[in-house]
């Protein structure tokens, strides 16, 4: 696994070592909780070392009884005679320890080492007093000791305590904390597995153990390897210990102090014992387990008895006083565990509105799930108010089918109670959420089934998210910007009306919307609906038009816009918890890297949306036309299948609303030489949006038809694609070039001259454009336009990456740190030039970022 987040850590321990190969000595404590890295870190310190350097590993082991210098026993081959000797000596009794720590001293000092002893918190009292004698004498031997422990496991009289006093006055002792990973360094871990990236942090709460274990075991609840580690550290606990842990793993991951004394009074030093075996911490007046995976792995321990006993006293416990909102749910916990259904249905849903409010849906869906499970016996009214909880916490968190799913049955229930406003405000919601499914038709229908029972009951505050629902499908499905403007005015005058600010900055996001589309203009009042909506305190308003604005400028092309819509997109949802609206954005932001030329970052953005759980239709289909475009493009097997997938999973009305399906699914057949299906294809996409006016859905199906031979008819278009057609190649080129998208002006530039044909067809080798690449040359023999370079030189097929001889002097100078403007004069080409380099480096190489390539640098093989 990939060593993240600890670049720093490694730069330090690297420059210690080059120092202190050369004098004078130096130790380095490396700490942390178990499993957080330590050994991987020093491996790979070992590993970046100087050949000239000696390694010498040793380990303390978790005995019984320790091993007598047991470290220094594992590293003696790698030692001298006298070393060997005294240590001999030593362990049969024959020779005193000092005598070997005075051999060691004389070894290291005739020869640069490294010296690691690991896992100190287990030693023996003589390496102890080992590293004690090494660490006051470091000064005079060029070597670097690194000492690495967990500091989880250390209490107040652990011999590492003492060890660590004495060491506290050198000045040439260094400390280094690994931390946790964060969010997006286990979300990156979690590319190409089918696991919720969100859900992994939580449960392993950053420990790269903890996250291997779920990520090589992902159909296990908890994997065999934490099971078995947490077994093990409770196997070494006291009795009393062990059962201080039961109670806090049956009483939640954190757990009041006063709560904890409360159900077992005089337990203070079986709690010290359970802090000190490393499974549970103190935070103030509270004590928490470092882990869920941890809590749930001793839970599942517990005996049956035990825990509803427990649940029991915690429940009486904790209704006995006040009720905090922040301890709601650890009551409906302990109710389900207490087997108490009134309790249930008292503590559950009031946990879920507070998680709600908090923007914690996955929590909300959760406790209105148990809700749910004892409402049987509740009147219909409370039933499908739960019901329609659920829904909207499930499908904010991405869980759409159960979302849609509780939603139908809650509108059913209202219309059996002949509650026709409710019966209304359903069915809007539905309609709000077909459409991400896939189901634009039904969404349609919905949505006009919504208006007329609405209606029906005189002017309200439900009807205006009604006409604004309508005006949101009218602005998808691209009618003309008439009608998304007549829907939105409707919205806008009862929104105001009935004081609702969120209808009101959504209508007037979306007409502008709808005109930005069409004739270019409401840019600026789309940006100011997304900022009003933030700076009001409207989370989910804000978060469907910052998404909006993803996809809207991605199919506008513009690749910067498109970069930071998805970045601001990106940080509200994670902020607010809304799962499906950041699902949907990263999928946009595949197809905005596909444009920028990045084809392998946009290929890893896809994967990550398609090895999420549970991706809104909409954005799977768009994960994958992505992906297989990316493949089609580059010339490998089965990239038709992968389109083919993502238009079985939408009707037809979505694959053409969202734009990209069908160009895709044109420009495949293209690439793969069909010109007939190009024209039939693009055709059927044309016909389709018949009573719609986008210049940017339709534009480029008419310059597919017109690059097969055919004659496209007269259709609006936009931008680029209205030079192109009207047969200004150089200026629908020098558009693309503008928008960031240089593959689209390489593809206009085949219809140009002499000069241009060689610019496309550098750039097509620079993208790994394959097919194209042999369609370009092809051309060029046919207008005879020479010379033509055949395939890649030499030393591109001799590089183990593909790189030509020019990128990989752009990857030595990034391995320099250098900026594009400073490559540029260094080799002595325009800025703009060098980032089409750069963007080439990175995408062969399949990297992120300019640092990761630079490591690639060090690392020839691929």
């Amino acid at each position: 696994m990939d060593l993240l987040e600890r670049e720093a850590v490694l730069q330090e321990l690297t420059g210690h070592l080059q120092a202190a190969s050369v004098g004078p000595g130096r130790l380095a404590l490396v700490r942390g909780e178990a499993g957080i890295g330590k050994t991987s870190v020093v491996n790979r310190l070992a590993q970046l070392a100087d050949p000239r350097i000696r390694i010498l590993v040793g380990a303390c082991d978790p005995l019984a009884t320790p091993r007598p210098l047991g470290p220094l026993t594992d590293l003696a081959p790698r030692l001298g005679r006298p070393v060997r000797v005294a240590l001999a000596g030593a362990l049969d009794g024959t020779c005193r320890p000092d005598e070997v720590f005075d051999c060691l001293l004389a070894d290291l000092n005739s020869y640069p080492s490294l010296l690691v002893v690991e896992d100190v918190h287990w030693a023996d009292e003589t390496t102890m007093d080992l590293l004690r004698y090494l660490a006051r004498r470091l000064p005079s031997v060029p070597a670097l000791v690194v000492a690495t422990y967990r500091d989880d496991e250390i209490g107040r009289t652990h011999d590492v305590t003492a060890l660590l006093g004495t060491l506290a006055g050198y000045p040439w002792v260094y400390r280094h904390d690994l931390a946790p990973l964060s969010r997006r360094a286990v979300a990156r871990l979690a590319r190409g597995h089918i696991v919720d990236a969100e859900q992994l942090f939580h449960d392993s709460a950053g420990n790269p153990f903890i996250v291997t274990a779920i990520l090589n075991a992902p159909a296990e609840p908890i994997p065999a390897t934490v099971r078995e580690a947490v077994a093990g550290r409770l196997a070494g606990l006291s009795a009393a210990a062990r059962g201080v842990v039961d109670v806090l793993a049956v009483l939640g991951r954190r757990v009041p102090l006063p709560l904890l004394a409360g159900l077992l009074p005089a337990s203070e030093a079986a709690l010290d014992d359970a802090v000190a075996g490393g499974l549970v911490r103190t935070d103030g007046q509270v004590i928490e387990f470092r882990h869920e995976l941890t809590r749930l792995a001793v839970l599942e321990s517990v005996p049956a008895a035990c825990r509803l006993e427990v649940h029991r006293q915690a429940l009486a416990a904790m209704r006995s006083g006040p009720v905090a909102a922040g301890d709601l749910a650890l009551l409906a916990d302990h109710a389900e565990g207490a087997g108490d259904p009134a309790a249930v249905s008292e503590y559950a849903p009031a946990a879920a509105a507070h998680a709600a409010a908090s923007g914690a849906h996955r929590e909300a869906a959760a406790q209105y799930a148990l809700a749910l499970r004892y409402a049987d016996l509740l009147p219909l009214d409370r039933r499908a108010s739960l019901l329609e909880g659920h829904a909207r916490a499930c499908l904010l968190s991405g869980r759409l089918d159960e979302g849609i799913a509780s939603r139908r049955t809650a509108l059913e229930l209202r219309r059996t109670l002949g509650d026709r406003l409710r019966e209304g405000e359903d069915l809007r919601l539905l309609s709000r959420w077909l459409w991400p499914c896939g189901r634009t038709a039904e969404a349609g229908r919905t949505g006009l089934d919504a208006v007329r029972v609405l209606e029906g009951l005189g002017p309200n505050r439900e009807l205006a998210r009604a006409y604004l629902n309508l005006c949101q499908l009218a602005c998808y499905r691209h009618e003309e910007a008439r009608v998304t403007a007549a829907y939105a005015e409707k919205a806008i005058d009862l929104g105001e009306r009935f004081g609702d600010a969120g209808v009101v900055v959504q209508a007037r996001f979306h007409a502008a919307a709808a005109d930005m589309l069409s004739n270019g203009s409401g840019w600026e009042e789309c940006e100011q609906a997304v900022s009003s909506a933030m700076a009001q305190g409207l989370p989910e308003d804000a978060g469907l038009l910052a998404l909006v604005m993803c996809w809207f400028t991605a199919l506008r092309r513009d690749t910067a816009r498109t970069t930071a819509a998805v970045d601001r997109a990106e940080a509200h949802c994670l902020d607010h918890g809304l799962a499906a609206y950041l699902l949907c954005a990263r999928a946009w932001a595949g197809w905005g890297l596909l444009s920028r030329g990045s084809w392998a970052q946009a290929a890893d953005a896809a994967r990550g949306v398609l090895c999420h759980p549970g991706p809104p239709p909409v954005a799977r289909a768009l994960a994958l036309t992505v992906l297989g475009l990316v493949r089609a493009r580059q010339g490998k097997a089965r990239s038709w299948p992968l389109l083919e997938q993502a238009a079985g999973l939408v009707d037809t009305g979505c694959l053409l609303d969202t734009g990209l399906g069908w160009e895709a699914r044109v420009e495949a057949a293209w690439l793969g030489g069909d010109l007939e299906r190009v024209r039939t294809e693009a055709q059927r996409g044309l016909d389709a949006l018949a009573g719609r006016h986008h210049p940017w859905l339709s534009g480029p199906l008419a310059c597919w038809i017109r690059r097969a031979g055919g004659t496209p008819p007269r259709i609006p278009e936009a931008g680029p694609y209205a030079l192109e057609l009207a047969g200004d190649w150089a200026g629908a080129a020098d558009q693309w070039d503008r928008l960031g998208c240089a593959y689209e002006a390489a593809l206009v530039r085949l219809s140009g001259d002499a000069p241009a044909l060689h610019q496309a067809l550098a750039t097509f080798e620079a993208l790994g454009a394959r097919l194209v690449v042999a369609r370009t040359r092809a051309v060029m023999r046919a207008r005879g336009v020479r010379p033509i370079r055949r395939g890649p030189r030499a030393a591109t097929l001799a590089n183990p990456y593909g790189l030509t001889v020019r990128e990989m002097d752009v990857l030595k100078l990034l391995d320099e740190g250098m900026s594009d403007a400073e490559i540029a004069a260094r080799l002595y080409i325009t800025r703009k030039t060098a980032g089409h380099h750069v963007g080439a480096v990175l995408a062969k190489l399949g990297v992120h970022s300019r640092q990761e390539a630079a490591r690639k640098l060090h690392d020839p093989k691929p």
